[in-house]
């Protein structure tokens, strides 16, 4: 398929490639959504065009993978346009992860969740190129100037070293939890914490959050997570830890969720007992005062 081709300022070879020949990068962690800031991204095309190219490269299937432009490419989508223009560069795909990650790393709004996944996605990334130089005589996991993957990545993307490690972890939440902390119900800190319990006991968790209608806060997730260091954490625990009132000294009946479920059938939420607990006690205080 013939293309047409100019060249920007900086003598790159531009090509009109249409809309359909274009696919998101494999595991591209920045959502697209449809904000105000998608809504200004339309409004500069539709007025101006599309003044920065995207940037692709050619897959196996004679398409090509978007590694910068994926709101662009959306926007002329909306549009109902039928082409936009890209730079073709030949990357290899750790050089292709490294170019997606910083060219949305620019956006005004990223959600800790995209933060921790771009993160993840470079870091490793850059691991993979600095073991190539290995065969050069350097380290595993070191460039050629001495310093570590981790250190280099801080330096270009403006982020304490430590700072990367904990977004990194936020990457082991269970995507319910990690959903928490995108819509800001849970602080970052509480989930860092959180992030170090296994899978089984991240769900017994969200139940517990589910059934208690609280959020952790920071030292009470820090607490669940001694727990279970210890192998000691039950769902129970969770959820008398999560019923705790924060800040107040009031006292509260806390029914624990093991001796509750043996009145319930095995199919029933946590959410479903409290209903039905509710309408049985609304009917005894219809009898009582009857």
């Amino acid at each position: 398929m013939n293309y047409e081709i100019t060249k920007n300022q900086n003598g790159e070879t531009v090509v009109n490639i249409p809309l359909e020949k274009l696919h998101p990068f494999q595991n591209h962690p920045f959502k697209i959504r449809n904000d105000a800031e998608m809504e200004k991204v339309v409004e500069s095309i539709r007025e101006f065009g599309v003044l920065q190219p995207a940037i692709v490269r050619k897959d196996n299937d004679g398409n090509f993978e978007i590694t910068s432009g994926h709101r662009r490419h959306y926007a002329c989508q909306k549009l109902g346009l039928k082409t936009i223009p890209c730079i073709v560069r030949d990357m290899d795909d750790d050089a292709a992860i490294i170019l997606m990650v910083d060219s949305n790393l620019q956006r005004e709004e990223i959600l800790p969740s995209e933060r921790a996944f771009a993160f993840k996605m470079k870091l490793e990334a850059m691991k993979r190129q600095a073991g190539r130089h290995s065969r050069n005589g350097g380290q595993i996991g070191h460039h050629f100037n001495g310093k570590k993957s981790r250190e280099l990545m801080a330096e270009e993307v403006g982020e304490n070293a430590r700072n990367i490690q904990r977004y990194i972890r936020l990457t082991y939440l269970n995507p319910e939890l990690l959903q928490l902390v995108d819509d800001k119900l849970m602080g970052f800190n509480p989930a860092y914490e959180l992030s170090f319990l296994n899978k089984n006991q991240q769900i017994e968790l969200l139940s517990a959050i589910d059934y208690a209608q609280a959020i952790p806060s920071l030292s009470q997730a820090q607490r669940i997570k001694k727990l279970a260091f210890s192998e000691e954490l039950t769902q129970d625990d969770m959820f008398a830890i999560l019923s705790e009132e924060k800040k107040q000294n009031l006292d509260r009946v806390v029914l624990k969720h093991d001796t509750l479920k043996k009145f319930f059938p095995k199919s029933y939420t946590p959410r479903q007992m409290e209903e039905t607990i509710i309408k049985l006690l609304e009917q005894w205080q219809q009898n009582r005062d009857s």
